[in-house]
């Protein structure tokens, strides 16, 4: 590992020069190119140098106790050597956790779609209280959110809505979101005071660049319609509602959000990607699922992976066994316990598997 990290080390300086150097500043393919790549690399490059360094003061601490010193000055000895070791120790688990190999998507936007499914319109009441969680939780990480799609039912609730949140890190924070999503509560709906189970379903795609993700005009059609509202009322009469459709795949994307048709063209489009690579991505992980399936689940939209259970204000990870008893606070965006339990949990799976390996 000290080989790979002395190589990455390299690589980041080699990378410093070359961003001084006239020609990459004035080409600014490269210089995108170098900035993130060196980007990518600094904290295990900082964590790195800071091990050597701990490492020197480490190995020298120690030969001094063996010269003669007074009892302070052994003592005092002593105690840096101890912080040394801790700190020394607390280095080598962060680099084993930066070493681990990277989702390459993880430092991108994410397309979010949320649908109410079994329970109606308290479904869709919490989809509604889902979204609410997650532009909270945006908010505190200091993201932007943007609707690309809704359709709501009478009572305000999402029978679907679809957003984009804009933000350095934000797949990799939200990408265990997706799955079934449980709620257990007395329904406004409901006169009897039963408490009822309903379900919404989310799911969490990387953002796809037109690089990314070719799309050929060819491969297209592209519908407009006027745009509707809750309960199916016009809400303009100009064609400004777009629908596109990826002839090989099948895969649709709408968007009505904007007034503007070329806008939800181009917001159906951002839409349109992610949801293809999505459906590749999806396939790919059904054929390794039984072999590679991970603590936090598969990514498989019908897995129930959390319940929110209001009557006992509990929160319930299933995938990790996490429950926490402060359910108003998570829906109203304190999900980091939550995002870092998960996290935490995927990386010991990775390093399970390299031990394995």
């Amino acid at each position: 590992m000290l080989d790979r990290l002395q190589s990455l080390a390299d690589r980041y300086d080699k990378l410093s020069e070359l961003l001084c150097d006239p020609d990459v500043t004035s080409d600014t393919k490269k210089l995108r190119e170098y900035s993130k790549e060196q980007s990518d690399l600094q904290e295990s490059y900082e964590a790195y140098t800071e091990y050597k360094s701990v490492v020197e003061q480490h190995d020298a601490a120690r030969a001094m106790q063996n010269e003669k010193l007074d009892d302070e000055m052994r003592e005092l000895v002593k105690m840096e050597l101890d912080e040394l070791s801790q700190r020394k120790e607390e280095l080598e688990a962060l680099i084993n956790v930066l070493m681990l190999p990277k989702d390459p998507n993880d430092d991108k936007n994410v397309i979010v779609e949320i649908r109410g499914a079994a329970g109606g319109d308290e479904a869709a009441l919490f989809a509604s209280d889902l979204y609410r969680m997650y532009t909270k939780y945006a908010d505190v990480q200091g993201w932007r959110t943007e609707i690309m799609d809704v359709n709501m039912n009478d009572l305000g609730g999402f029978k679907e809505i679809i957003f984009m949140v804009n933000g350095k890190g934000a797949y990799s924070k939200l990408k265990y979101e997706s799955g079934a999503h449980r709620v257990q509560r007395i329904p406004t709906t409901e006169s009897g005071g039963r408490i009822h189970t309903s379900t919404s379903t989310v799911a969490v795609m990387p953002e796809m660049e037109e690089f990314d993700i070719e799309i050929h005009d060819s491969d297209i059609r592209v519908d407009t319609f006027c745009s509707s509202g809750a309960g199916g009322q016009s809400v303009n009469t100009t064609k400004s509602a777009v629908r596109v459709t990826h002839v090989p795949t099948g895969i649709v994307a709408t968007c009505q959000d904007g007034k503007s048709q070329n806008s939800n063209k181009d917001k159906a489009l951002q839409v349109l990607r992610a949801r293809i690579f999505d459906k590749f991505q999806q396939e790919e992980m059904s054929k390794y699922a039984g072999d590679r399936k991970s603590k936090v689940g598969t990514g498989d939209r019908s897995e129930r992976i959390r319940t929110y259970n209001f009557p006992q204000s509990r929160v319930t990870d299933h995938r990790i066994g996490l429950t926490l008893h402060r359910l108003d606070a998570v829906l109203n965006g304190d999900m980091g316990e939550i995002v870092s339990a998960l996290t935490i949990a995927a990386q010991s799976d990775l390093m399970d598997k390299g031990d394995q390996e």
